[in-house]
């Protein structure tokens, strides 16, 4: 007991020390932070009042990018559940196929929306198309790693009595192990559509189309009336899709009743929607795209600059990636602890369901905005550099972690809660005993899944000056420099298989 007791808290101090390593690295200065607040409203007070006259301006836009992510999603999902067998390790197919799979699955989940986006505007022209293309790619990485964990997690007896029988594994898969995992993976794909939809808002910074074009330019006019209307009107998407998924996952978990012709009508919808999006894709524009670029671009990508990739200075890989990982743990931890009380906030366990619904309100609209915008604000603020990555990512992560706090606060069981408050037991000591050593893997699963994500969202914070390795990234790409490119992705890829690899540990220590 003293010893796991010792072990315990060996690990807190020496988290502790390395957040503070990566706090001095980053050079956080809250108190320049505090007497430059004033700048952090200055973009919003001039968003209004909102220009309402340029709404019609942004439908069509909006519509791109509502179209990129329903496709997007719609073929990730559907790519990711073909795949999702050949990777895991407890169903019966071929072991060569499934390393293959496994490998190109890590490397395409170390990079983000963005990167993607841009090297596919070099391989299929400037416009939508490339940008689909990028979040079909990206949800297929991102599903399957997830659903050949719930594939190796999930009982496989039913499988294993098919396959006896005669039936070929693709056949047994889709029989006894897609409705088992069926619940899961919709509530995934659910989660990733409300997360391509703010990727595609951005991706018009590297010419990927939708509305991010129109975004990024009114902000360069300093337009922000009409920033500000662009801004709202994706917050009212991202409403709408939330409560379509919440609708949808309560559903599926079987906590909401509906009639058979609603439920058919339901699907025929979302049928319609995924074909009339998918059918209306701008194709694509291959004037530009010559084989020998590409045969260029292949090449650079896999003769990596070894020399640039080995540099020690401030400007080598290295350091970069140290700079990454630095910006995703102070945010991550920045997100964290700001996401706790707000999830407890955000329920109506706790407070009265008007309070709940303000803070609901606030929280999606913290997510709607697109982390680049957030850094755009907060570098008004504390100019650029690490600190910037670090306040974008901590706001990034507020909102997104209070939602998954909020979903693992409303799962649990409360009856030891409601036993000690009829024992007379404060609130703050019943939240104490009854509730957070149930969340504690719950929370510590969503952070790690976190950090995951955030080592990838630091890597592009460097196009708007925020540090990381992004920028260098998207510099060597446009500058048609593939063999700095090709070291700074394969220096992303080991890091994002590394930072993997840590959270594996972790996981299993938790179990």
């Amino acid at each position: 007991m003293i010893r796991r007791r010792i072990r315990t808290w060996s690990r807190v101090l020496g988290f502790l020390l390395v957040l503070y390593a990566a706090f001095r690295f980053t050079e956080c200065d809250p108190l320049l932070f505090w007497e430059r607040r004033a700048h952090l409203t200055d973009i919003v007070v001039r968003m209004f009042p909102l220009n309402w006259s340029y709404v019609p301006r942004i439908f069509l836009p909006l519509w791109y990018t509502l179209q990129m992510s329903v496709t997007g999603t719609g073929l990730g999902a559907v790519l990711a559940l073909v795949a999702a067998p050949w990777c895991a390790g407890n169903l019966s197919f071929p072991a060569v196929p499934r390393k293959i799979l496994r490998i190109l699955i890590q490397i395409l989940r170390s990079f983000p929306a963005l990167i993607l986006a841009l090297l596919a505007t070099f391989l299929f022209g400037l416009g939508s198309f490339a940008g689909t293309a990028a979040l079909t790619v990206y949800t297929f990485a991102i599903l399957t790693r997830l659903n050949y964990e719930d594939i190796e997690n999930t009982e496989i007896g039913s499988y294993q009595a098919l396959c006896a029988m005669g039936v070929t594994p693709v056949r047994a898969y889709f029989r006894a192990i897609v409705p088992e995992i069926a619940p899961s993976c919709l509530t995934n794909v659910l989660y990733l559509l409300e997360t391509n939809v703010r990727h595609s808002s951005i991706l018009g910074y590297v010419g990927a189309g939708g509305i991010g074009l129109l975004l990024n330019e009114k902000i360069s006019w300093l337009e922000y009336d009409k920033v500000g209307m662009i801004l709202f009107l994706l917050f009212l998407t991202a409403g709408v899709i939330e409560l379509s998924s919440h609708g949808l996952a309560q559903l599926v978990r079987g906590e909401r009743a509906v009639g058979r012709r609603f439920r058919h009508a339901m699907i025929c919808g979302l049928g319609l929607l995924f074909l009339l999006c998918t059918v209306t894709v701008q194709p694509p524009d291959f004037t530009r795209t010559s084989p020998a670029a590409v045969r260029r671009m292949i090449g650079g990508l896999f003769q990596p600059d070894w020399n640039f990739f080995l540099d020690m200075s401030s400007s080598g890989v290295g350091y970069l990636l140290l700079e990454t990982v630095c910006i995703s743990l102070v945010g991550t931890f920045v997100g964290a602890v700001l996401a706790v009380p707000l999830a407890f906030l955000n329920t109506s366990r706790f407070v009265p369901k008007p309070a709940a619904a303000c803070v609901r309100i606030v929280i999606m609209a913290i997510r709607s905005v697109p982390f680049l915008i957030y850094g755009l604000i907060f570098i008004r603020v504390s100019g650029p550099g690490a600190f910037t990555g670090v306040l974008t990512l901590g706001v990034c992560s507020v909102g997104l972690l209070s939602k998954r706090f909020t979903e693992v606060i409303e799962s649990l069981d409360f009856r030891p809660y409601d036993a000690l408050a009829a024992m007379g037991v404060p609130a703050l000591l019943r939240i104490r005993y009854a509730i957070l050593p149930e969340l504690f893997p719950a929370f510590a699963s969503a952070i790690l899944y976190r950090f995951d994500v955030n080592i990838r969202e630091a890597s592009v914070l460097g196009l708007v000056g925020a540090g990381g390795i992004g920028a260098p990234l998207i510099f060597a790409m446009n500058q048609y420099a593939w063999n700095e490119a090709g070291a700074i992705a394969l220096g992303l890829v080991l890091l994002v298989w590394l930072v993997d690899c840590f959270s594996s540990e972790i996981r299993k220590e938790m179990e």
